[in-house]
């Protein structure tokens, strides 16, 4: 009976989808039901409270609830406020240039590399300018790799040069140099004030200064990164997160090929 209960609203539910009008989901569709959190420069107290609840309309939320606050100094309070969103998006022309391969596996992308290049293709990447974060970059480069997906240096046709962390722009540049780097890994994670984004841009302008962006794949990845951005900042491509060490390659390794194809002409 319970199963029964349950295929009867899951159905009546999918009758109310309208991708046109979509609403955040909560328990029923259509509720506009969401929890949010923020902090406000003063004390907690009613009357903070009462700010907190007071912004929740402004921002859209029907009958907003302060759920949970607590003082995080004198003057600074943490809130959690539930309540009903009114606005809705139009799912339908929302449009996304993402980055659309047939993700290859480690051996296949080394076959690749041996038929379609025949010959290492060499991968320099780095955490540039302030950004002392490498967890990113160890993540597509090291030999470990993350969750299971190895980095970038157990593949016997690419050859890697992990520079790690605060790397200036002008060091990156001489190095992509000196190497003949095929492609050029930048991580990116610290982003206040838009940090990632001024860095990134001068990484551009550095390389078409020296003459060589057109002769390197470049790719930034973060957890502000996605490809329409990068794309926009002048990189060829950009991974957020969840993006694994085969995703980056079998990208980069069409790319390599692509251009070794078009200097023969």
């Amino acid at each position: 009976m319970g199963g029964g209960l349950y295929s009867t609203e899951q159905k009546d539910f999918d009758k109310t989808l309208d991708l046109t009008r979509i609403k955040a989901y909560g328990d029923t569709m259509n509720d506009g039901k969401v929890q949010i959190s923020f902090t406000l420069p003063v004390e907690d107290s009613e009357k903070s409270m009462v700010a907190a609840k007071i912004l929740a309309l402004k921002m859209g939320l029907e009958d907003p609830t302060v759920v949970y606050h607590a003082s995080l100094d004198k003057d600074f309070t943490f809130f959690v406020v539930y309540g009903s969103l009114i606005h809705t998006i139009d799912f339908s022309k929302i449009q996304v240039e993402s980055i659309d391969v047939e993700v290859m596996s480690k051996e296949e992308i080394n076959e690749y590399i041996k038929d379609k290049v025949n010959r290492k293709v060499i991968v320099l990447g780095a955490s540039t300018g302030s950004d002392a974060h490498t967890v990113g970059i160890d993540a597509i480069m090291n030999m470990k790799g993350f969750a299971g997906h190895y980095g970038l240096e157990g593949y016997e046709m690419i050859e890697t040069y992990n520079l790690g962390s605060q790397v200036t722009n002008e060091e990156f540049v001489k190095r992509a140099i000196e190497l003949k780097a095929d492609v050029l890994l930048v991580s990116q994670t610290v982003t206040q004030k838009n940090i990632h984004v001024k860095n990134l841009t001068n990484l551009v302008e550095l390389l078409e200064a020296e003459g060589i962006r057109d002769q390197v794949i470049l790719i930034c990845g973060g957890a502000r990164i996605n490809n329409e951005l990068a794309k926009e900042l002048g990189y060829d491509a950009g991974f957020g997160p969840g993006a694994y060490a085969e995703i980056v390659a079998t990208y980069f390794i069409k790319e390599v090929q692509i251009r070794k194809n078009m200097n023969k002409k």
